[in-house]
């Protein structure tokens, strides 16, 4: 409280006025004040002077008899006598006159006049009494004894009642309490007040009455709106000493009336007292910002008070927190709204404000699933102040424009993801609800842009519904509209945010949200963009999975997506059936209908002979046994007991994969189709048992009947090519082993396609064809998995048997076979190629020895077969390969090439060449992966090299990358082969004895190729393009072809397994393979010289980049010198010594300027040569531009350090250095001597360094200049006073020093520079003895001195004087 109120404790005279008495005017003046009164000494006060010489002092006695008659008061209030006050006093008599009429108990007070005319008369009548101004104290003192009796003073307090003859002449219906009456006539306004603020501490600590009224609540009321305050000044100040000594409920009263009590001149002053008190005491946080935010206060004041309040927002409770938000919102102004809605959020801690209670009644809600009806929009201030304190936010948002942009701002400006709070991300939702179309466009914009910057994200997205969900539910229409706006994103994070919002959503709000949801998600399926659609369907796996019995509730929405299958690629199929079979088939009979809906569409699109409709089919059925077939078992540990599948599902099951069976046998793609969708089903091992034991039961025997032969001794072919046993990797004696019997199967498929293509039908008989080789032993491999535990043994055969092919060297001949020869051929080596993967696939897990050797030598037989098929390919034109991936609809055939032309051509053939290539890029697919990509430069083994680059022998270029769609696709799975090292084979003899080992390894090529592989599959998981997001009712069937497996995995799960492989990989780059490094680096050092012991890595890198620079004179191409300087980077990169990169850049110039020659004499040209010379440009520029920062920056800190630590130097020598001199300079005289000459040298260069500063007008040295010279010319003075001290003054002497830069080159002023160079009079004087020229300065008007000493007795020094 104020310092200037009387201290201690003061007395009954001291409280409130103890004195009181008539001005010259009729008011009434009351002074005093105290602190903390006494209650007894207040209440002992009944009035102010009954005579003039009555003491201050109050006697026990007056106490006692104070008490005495308080308490006979209060007994009154039951047994008082009803009827009219009327005891002759001056009070009840003017009352009664002016026409108010006292009454006794519970009967109010009587008014039988207008309350203005009331006021009026009483007014008069005092005005006019004989005993005026006396007769106020006296009508005073008549109050104070009739508002004793604590009913009399209630009826005083209460409105007054109408009289019957004031009735009809009297229309308010509501009439003022006596006391206000009285308070508004202003010769009684003062006394009246002091009267009630005495009587105000008899009832503070009295509690509840029986009435239940409570008197200081009801006396503070009579205050509020009053016309006028005679004395405002007074009226503020025994407030405030009412506040001090007034209970917590009281105080919180007063103050919560004080902005209807008061005048806005004392707003200020009441304003700056409310602030102390906030600090003071928190439990009146509310009412005093209550009290704040209506006061008229000035911008300085509301300003520090808005300080005080957030200074203490962390420590506010919870039940204040919506009325302190409310204040600082509303003290805001355009100026600073960004200032304070920044603060705001710094300071306001969301987290901090949920309690547990809360909490756990939140999570019992989402774990109980109960409904969160209309009622969650109404907001309980004793259950959720944080949604209290969000609404005060909406409406400031909505009512204030500026209060909207600044929290758009405060939001934009935080740049990390540590500065954002959920607090950001529930003021976005409300300004999405408040805002306009261009509002909502902004804060959409800003939503984007934050969850691609990672600055918001699922944690914040968690946080919100979890422990915000009553706020986030009431703005469920903006939550729902940005789902929908971000999913449809092009950015893959945006949509992953959008469909994470989709899940909380349906996770945590009510049935009609959840209804929302779903509708939402299946017109996202509807919609026909791709990406939109897979995350839809993602997003109800998820909810299918996680909240299967919700779900299942709206199993209705999902089945309409059956109507839009058309549109749907196989991938999305697959999900879509797993959905709808999951939601049909973990409900029993509640879900018959929709069984029956996916029998009917399945029956239906196998019945059809369209490949697309058939495939939905396959696909649904197979995903439907999923489905219906589902172990739980094996995730749910509790239902281990219960039994099996029933009966029925069982026989369901076995029925439709007969049903399945028998659709597709007769199709070799649809056969291929069913055997990998059945191996897909089978790799997830959550198969029932039952199902796994009839899917496994037969496929070995099927598989060894319709593809494995015995392998017998070669005898003349009936075949179109002639049949050879090939890539046999067991014994050499192969008699009685096994073989896969390709090239028959394929010849007869082929001679039979063409009869029933003859004949316009197609069989009824099994179809068994190589097309479907690799997909029923993929899932061959996969139910050996299953049914041992991994182990491959039992058809371990298969890794190693031949093949029945032909002899390669037609490929050689290949142009003088006939067409379908040809093709046969190309067909032979696709059909190999898939085997050998799929091979490779099975047994690249496998421990085995023997088995990983076999695996790698799988590898090479691949690369080696890749070579040949591009032979064949190129002399093959228009041929079509047989499809290997048999789930996507292939929409655009290979890539075809045609012959390079000659080396010269005229502007004519040019143009027809273009013309071809651009309808060539017309032809082939929208998807950057079936274009060229620059793996293709690659060089595989020398003969693609050749047949890439021998354009002028009129070869086709092939990329096989264009084929993708006709290779059965690498499991990630292979990849693990790049961590096996050498190993070791063993080669057995007839006996099965060891004959010999051999070491195999991954060598380049096969490196190479999964490198490529492993490439195309991160590129196709991890690397989003707008324009592959973005395709409308196209199914991407060209881009999803070779990654049917993969697509199965999670870019996460990829990327997890790419980084595992960064240690293979990049091992050199990891501290912890400093010696492997060391080793790979000595390979090509000891190549140069051999070295005797183990050498240091800096050497390593030296003698290892001499031996690749020797290399530079003799490379034959421009694309070679390209991959040198690329290497030489690289080497250069693991040593700190910057000057291999002046040799880089030397080396790269020199292939610039080179002329580049053919083997065939001439000139090399061409894109890619240009490309070459670009890149090689390029790394000089880079090198160079490197080179010239790093001296630049390495000079300029040089200089920087220099003139800063040179001058704080000279300062210390002044100090210290300097007053040892003048004591010492007499005993020590050539020390002394030698010190400073050597100084002298320094403070010289740092004189050149200043002109050198000025000349170049290097802005980042010249404010160093003008202290290091003021101290250079203070040195100068210092040095001739240390003389003089020493009586060897005539040492000293004084010459101008020429302005030289720092190579010693002399600075011409403007006018020297204007003369010619012969005119220069610099001369050179002995070492002792600096130069002695007069020159002007660089500015033409300032002069540089300097001393010296004459021989051995003088010192001489630099100087500079301004």
């Amino acid at each position: 409280m104020r310092s200037d109120r009387t201290a201690g404790t003061p007395t009954h005279a001291q409280y409130l006025g103890s004195s009181g008495g008539l001005d010259e005017s009729g008011s009434v003046t009351v002074s005093g004040g105290g602190r903390r009164p006494e209650l007894l000494t207040m209440v002992a006060k009944r009035r102010l002077s009954k005579s003039t010489n009555e003491p201050d002092e109050i006697t026990t006695k007056d106490v006692a008899r104070a008490k005495k008659r308080k308490i006979g008061g209060r007994k009154q209030t039951i047994s008082a006598q009803e009827g009219e006050v009327d005891d002759g006093t001056v009070f009840v008599q003017s009352l009664k006159s002016a026409g108010v009429t006292l009454k006794y108990g519970n009967q109010p007070n009587k008014l039988t006049l207008d309350q203005a005319v009331f006021q009026k008369k009483l007014y008069q009548a005092l005005r006019k009494h004989p005993r005026y101004p006396n007769v106020i104290q006296e009508f005073i003192s008549g109050l104070e004894s009739h508002i004793e009796d604590r009913d009399k003073f209630r009826n005083c307090l209460f409105p007054c009642g109408q009289s019957q003859e004031g009735e009809s002449s009297n229309s308010v219906s509501y009439q003022e309490s006596l006391i206000k009456l009285l308070l508004g006539i202003e010769i009684l306004q003062s006394p009246v007040m002091n009267t009630l603020f005495e009587k105000i501490p008899e009832f503070m600590y009295d509690g509840v009455p029986e009435d239940g009224i409570n008197m200081p609540r009801l006396i503070i009321n009579q205050f509020k709106w009053l016309g006028r305050i005679v004395d405002s000044k007074d009226l503020t100040s025994k407030i405030i000493q009412l506040i001090s000594v007034a209970p917590l409920e009281v105080q919180r009263h007063i103050i919560t009336s004080l902005p209807e009590i008061l005048e806005d001149a004392q707003h200020s002053e009441i304003a700056k007292e409310l602030n102390c008190l906030l600090q003071q005491n928190t439990q009146l946080t509310v009412p005093i910002l209550d009290a704040l935010s209506s006061l008229n206060l000035c911008t300085e004041l509301l300003v520090e008070v808005r300080h005080s309040v957030m200074s203490t927002l962390s420590a506010v409770k919870l039940d204040d927190l919506p009325v302190v938000v409310k204040f600082i919102l509303h003290a805001i102004t355009a100026a600073d709204a960004v200032e304070v809605i920044t603060e705001l959020r710094k300071n306001l801690e969301l987290e901090s404000c949920v309690l547990p209670s809360q909490m756990q009644a939140s999570q019992d809600k989402r774990k109980q699933k109960s409904v969160m009806g209309a009622s969650v929009n109404q907001v309980n201030s004793g259950h959720d102040c944080v949604a209290i304190m969000f609404n005060v936010i909406k409406a400031a948002v909505r009512f204030q424009k500026a209060t909207a942009e600044a929290w758009i701002k405060a939001i934009e400006i935080a740049d990390s993801a540590a500065e954002h709070k959920v607090i950001d991300l529930l003021v976005l939702l409300i300004l999405h609800t408040t805002s306009t179309s261009n509002g909502k466009k902004q804060v959409e914009k800003l939503f984007r842009s934050k969850i691609r910057l990672s600055h918001v994200g699922d944690q914040l997205l968690q946080v919100a519904f979890r422990s915000h969900a009553l706020v986030v539910r009431e703005y469920f229409p903006s939550v729902l509209y940005l789902a929908q706006i971000l999913l449809r994103s092009p950015d893959g994070s945006v949509v992953s945010f959008g469909s994470q919002m989709y899940k909380h959503t349906f996770m945590t709000f009510d049935s009609y949200c959840q209804q929302e949801v779903v509708g939402a998600l299946v017109t996202h399926v509807c919609s026909g963009f791709t990406t939109e659609v897979d995350i839809s369907l993602d997003v109800l796996m998820d909810l299918v999975s996680q909240s299967l019995s919700t779900m299942a509730v709206y199993a209705i929405f999902v089945k309409g997506i059956l109507d839009y299958m058309d549109n749907l690629s196989p991938q999305q199929i697959r999900k879509l059936f797993f959905v709808l079979g999951t939601l049909a088939f973990s409900r029993g009979q509640d879900g018959s209908h929709i069984q029956d809906d996916m029998h009917i569409v399945i029956r239906k699109q196998l019945s059809s002979t369209l490949s697309k409709y058939k495939r939905i089919g396959i696909i649904g059925a197979v995903m439907m046994v999923g489905c219906m077939a589902y172990d739980r078992s094996k995730i749910e540990p509790i239902s281990s007991d219960l039994p099996s599948m029933s009966k029925e599902s069982f026989r369901q099951a076995t029925a439709l994969l007969e049903l399945v069976r028998t659709c597709s046998e007769h199709s070799a793609e649809a056969a291929a189709l069913y055997y990998d969708e059945l191996a897909n089903l089978v790799q997830k091992g959550n198969l029932d048992p039952q199902v796994q034991e009839l899917i496994g039961r037969s496929v070995l025997d099927d598989f060894q009947e319709d593809f494995v032969v015995d392998l017998l001794p070669e005898t003349d072919s009936k075949y179109l090519l002639p049949l050879k046993s090939m890539y046999n990797l067991d014994e050499e004696d192969t008699e009685g082993g096994i073989v896969i019997n390709l090239l028959p199967l394929l010849s007869n498929s082929m001679t039979s396609a063409e009869s029933e293509n003859v004949a316009g039908k197609q069989g009824n008989k099994k179809c068994i064809s190589p097309v479907s080789l690799a997909s029923f032993f993929r899932l061959l491999r996969f139910c050996e998995e299953v049914q041992h535990s991994g182990n491959l043994e039992e058809i371990d055969a298969l890794l190693g048997c031949p093949l029945y092919m032909t002899n390669l060297e037609l490929v050689e001949k290949i142009a003088s076979l006939s067409k379908q020869e040809q093709e046969l051929l190309c067909s032979l080596l696709f059909h190999t190629l898939n085997w050998f993967r799929e091979v490779v696939n099975a047994f690249c897990k496998q421990q085995d020895t023997e088995m990983k050797g076999k695996v790698l030598l799988r590898l090479q037989n691949i690369t080696h077969l890749q070579v040949l098929l591009e032979k064949c390919l190129a002399a093959t034109p228009g041929y079509v390969p047989p499809l290997a991936n048999f789930d996507v609809e292939i929409t655009e055939a290979p890539l075809t090439t045609a012959p390079a032309a000659p080396a010269k051509k005229g502007k004519k053939d040019q143009k027809s060449k273009k013309k071809q290539k651009s309808e060539d890029n017309k032809n082939s697919s929208t998807d950057s992966s079936q274009t060229e990509d620059p793996a293709e430069e690659t060089q595989v083994q020398s003969e693609n090299t050749q047949g890439k680059e021998n354009i002028e022998e009129g070869k086709v270029l092939i990329n096989l990358n264009n084929y993708r769609a006709y290779f059965r696709e690498l499991d990630t799975d292979v990849f693990i082969v790049l961590r096996c090292g050498l190993v070791t084979k063993s080669v057995l003899d007839t006996e099965l004895h060891t004959k010999a080992t051999e070491v195999v390894q991954l060598s380049s090529p096969e490196l190479v190729f999964l490198l490529e592989d492993l490439y195309h599959k991160l590129d196709y998981m991890l690397v989003t393009t707008a324009t592959n997001k973005m395709l409308f009712l196209k199914v991407q069937g060209d881009r999803d072809v070779g990654f049917s497996h993969l697509r199965q995995k999670t870019p996460q799960a990829l990327a997890q397994f790419a980084v595992e492989l960064l240690n293979p990989l990049c091992g050199f780059a990891q501290h912890g393979n400093r010696k492997l490094l060391k080793l790979a680096l000595g390979v090509l050092a000891n190549r140069l010289k051999a070295g005797d012991g183990e050498l240091e890595l800096e050497e390593l890198v030296r003698q290892t980049f001499r031996y690749l620079q020797n290399f530079h004179s003799s490379i034959p191409r421009c694309a070679t010198a390209v991959t040198l300087t690329q290497l030489l980077i690289v080497i250069a990169k693991k040593s700190l010594d910057n000057q291999y990169k002046g040799k880089i850049a030397s080396i790269a110039r020199g292939f610039l300027c080179q002329s580049w020659v053919l083997p065939t004499g001439e000139k090399e040209k061409g894109n890619k040569y240009n490309e070459a010379l670009e890149t090689l440009l390029c790394f000089i520029e880079i090198i160079l531009t490197e080179m010239e920062l790093l001296q630049y920056f390495s000079l300029m800190c040089g200089y920087i350090f220099v003139m800063q630590h040179g001058r704080l130097f000279i300062e210390s020598f002044l100090k210290q250095g300097m007053p040892l001199l003048d004591n010492s300079f007499k005993k020590h005289r050539e020390d002394a001597q030698s010190l400073l000459k050597t100084l002298q040298l320094s403070t010289r260069q740092l004189h050149h360094m200043c002109g050198h500063t000025k000349l170049n007008q290097d802005t980042n040295l010249t404010n160093h200049v003008p202290p290091l010279k003021r101290l250079l010319e203070l040195f100068v003075c210092r040095v001739k006073a240390m003389l003089t001290i020493n009586k060897c003054q005539e040492a000293f002497w004084l010459g101008n020093l020429k302005n030289r830069d720092l190579q010693g080159g002399e600075i011409l002023s403007q006018a020297e520079s204007q003369q010619e160079s012969g005119d220069d009079e610099e001369s050179e004087l002995p070492e002792d003895n600096a130069e002695e020229e007069s020159e002007e300065d660089l500015d033409g008007g300032e002069s540089d001195t300097r001393k010296a000493t004459k021989d051995d007795e003088g010192i001489s020094e630099d100087s500079d004087s301004d």
